[in-house]
């Protein structure tokens, strides 16, 4: 049985995350020590709050080092809202804040007034992600599937890394892949049948 990471830093739902790969079968252990994660075929980066709270809690132990070389491994690595958003290069909430650079690209605030379209931030509850590759992680799902959000900022990279799109007043990354490394900005443990069909992919990687 593949073993599964389930990253602790103090920054996401833990329990929601743990028991939707319950649902699934597939058991994952929650780990604090960054010494840990070799020991394990894949990690799932979770996350909730601010960027800038969430970079300092992984440098506090030495669990950005330790991510960052488990990406380098060639192993998979998802990360999951917060978690997705951090695997980026960088976040200007609440000021510049460096991530982990694991994939180009940065993270924004949503435009309220992009194309005169006044948008409620935090985007909130359920919204199409519009799949945009033949990626594993959308194995047997349909192209178009509802997804559950919450969030303020969202990520900008490179169409080539761009594997899903949701609108909301304008087009935005909400699943993002760079080899071994994923990334979903919606909560996949949170949406029911179709967001275990993606976690269940993730374990068959």
């Amino acid at each position: 049985m593949k073993m599964i990471a389930l990253i602790d830093y103090n920054m996401g739902n833990l329990r929601s995350v743990s028991n939707a790969f319950d649902k699934i079968g597939s058991h994952v252990e929650i780990v604090k020590d960054p010494n840990k994660l070799k020991d394990f075929d894949k990690i799932v980066l979770p996350g909730v709050g601010a960027y800038k709270d969430a970079m300092r809690s992984l440098k506090s132990n030495g669990m950005q080092e330790a991510i960052i070389e488990f990406a380098k491994s060639g192993k998979h690595l998802l990360g999951i809202c917060l978690g997705m958003q951090l695997l980026l290069e960088s976040s200007e909430e609440f000021g510049f804040t460096q991530g982990l650079g694991l994939v180009e690209g940065n993270v924004k605030k949503f435009n309220k007034l992009q194309f005169n379209y006044k948008l409620k931030v935090p985007h909130m509850g359920w919204n199409k992600l519009f799949v945009q590759t033949n990626s594993k992680l959308f194995k047997d799902i349909d192209r178009e599937i509802y997804l559950y959000f919450i969030h303020s900022f969202h990520a900008i990279c490179p169409e080539k890394f761009i594997v899903g799109k949701t609108f909301y007043g304008y087009d935005f990354a909400s699943a993002i892949e760079k080899e071994n490394i994923y990334g979903f900005q919606p909560h996949p443990e949170k949406s029911h049948v179709n967001g275990l069909k993606i976690l269940k992919n993730f374990v068959k990687l």
